[in-house]
């Protein structure tokens, strides 16, 4: 089975129990009207992609109609499709031009973290390069173990300490390992505490002073990874950890969990930060860079 089905699968709540619906309403109606367009409107609310985006889909449609664009109840799914995907816009690949290219992986804890630095490390080495992970959560219980089996899963090399270490001496062995493996790609796990955001933003920062001290002039990401089926919490995440490290894209999680699936919609707006990565189960091979394109097909098709 292809990513594509495997996402159709993965989307199968969003789409049944909500984004569903838009056949069944658009079979009800000919012309394109205000009852129509107040029934989608609903829907869309209902798939937790937000007030505010949801008024500026309907605001799209509304001008379609107004001139003349949008007359038949046929054409609104295509013109919903095709705004939905400038909404959620196209996701970017990494930025990995050196060698070794550095992705610092954050999120709270239970977001799905552990596993998809296994899937990334694992989806990197099928492209021929190779992978060391630092296991700098090291205050987590049992963190560093569920890591060490991702990172075999992956057949990828884990640095690692004892938990209770120091996650920026950890973080120092690792750009060492990497550097020594002229290792193509350093990943950086990460502490998921977000009860303070002071230790939080002062332990990235020790992190990045070594990874900038180093592994001077190496690429670097920071991907931050987010649980969908939260649904519009995830959006609050988000601007939390924004206000406390640069980041560079989204990774989304767990969406074959979730009829919330419309909560990218938002996340992409309130950030306008890129979405690189989607998982939509629990095998190593499920999750993939972001399509726009598949994605929104996926959800209607």
């Amino acid at each position: 089975m292809g990513f594509f089905d495997r996402l159709k699968g993965g989307l199968a709540k969003t789409k049944n129990a909500v984004l569903g619906q838009v056949d069944n309403i658009l079979k009800a109606f000919v012309k394109v009207d205000e009852d129509l367009l107040e029934e989608l409107e609903e829907i869309l609310i209902c798939a937790d992609m937000g007030f505010e985006t949801t008024e500026e889909v309907m605001d799209e449609l509304r001008e379609a109609v107004r001139d003349g664009r949008l007359k038949e109840a046929s054409q609104v799914k295509d013109a919903l499709k095709d705004i939905l995907r400038e909404k959620v816009g196209e996701g970017s690949p990494l930025n990995l031009e050196t060698t070794p290219s550095v992705i610092l992986i954050i999120g709270v804890n239970g977001v799905g973290k552990t596993t998809s630095i296994g899937k990334i490390a694992a989806n990197l080495k099928a492209q021929g390069k190779t992978v060391v992970v630092a296991a700098a959560d090291t205050f987590r219980a049992a963190a560093i173990e569920q890591l060490q089996v991702w990172t075999d899963r992956a057949g990828v090399e884990l640095i690692k300490q004892s938990e209770g270490s120091d996650p920026a001496a950890v973080v120092f062995d690792a750009c060492a390992a990497a550097k020594k493996r002229n290792a193509d790609v350093l990943i950086v796990d990460t502490a998921g505490r977000l009860h303070n955001k002071k230790n939080l933003m002062n332990e990235l920062a020790k992190i990045d002073r070594v990874i900038g001290r180093e592994l001077s002039g190496a690429s670097r990401e920071t991907l931050l990874v987010l649980d969908s089926t939260t649904g519009q919490n995830a959006v609050m995440q988000a601007k939390e950890f924004k206000e406390s490290a640069d980041i560079t894209g989204l990774i989304l999680t767990k969406l074959d969990g979730t009829a919330k699936g419309g909560a990218v919609f938002s996340i992409k707006r309130v950030l306008d930060i890129p979405v690189k990565f989607i998982g939509v189960g629990e095998q190593i091979d499920d999750m993939q860079p972001f399509d726009a394109d598949m994605f929104v097909n996926a959800l209607f098709d």
